[in-house]
């Protein structure tokens, strides 16, 4: 198992924070945007990679 501590960790969490506010102000339907955030929070540097090549974009 993957364990991250330290700097990496405290990154990964900046990360993974970005990615949720991100996520929650796209216009991408709820349900989507509730599989987003499960995804980045159950595997944080997994889902933050697929949710960097295919997530959804925030609204500009």
């Amino acid at each position: 198992m993957l364990e991250i501590s330290g700097l990496g960790g405290l990154i990964l969490l900046g990360l993974a924070i970005w990615a949720i506010v991100s996520i929650i102000g796209s216009s991408v339907s709820t349900g989507k945007k509730v599989l987003w955030v499960l995804l980045v929070l159950l595997l944080p540097l997994l889902g933050f990679i697929i949710w960097l090549i295919a997530g959804p974009k925030s609204a500009r």
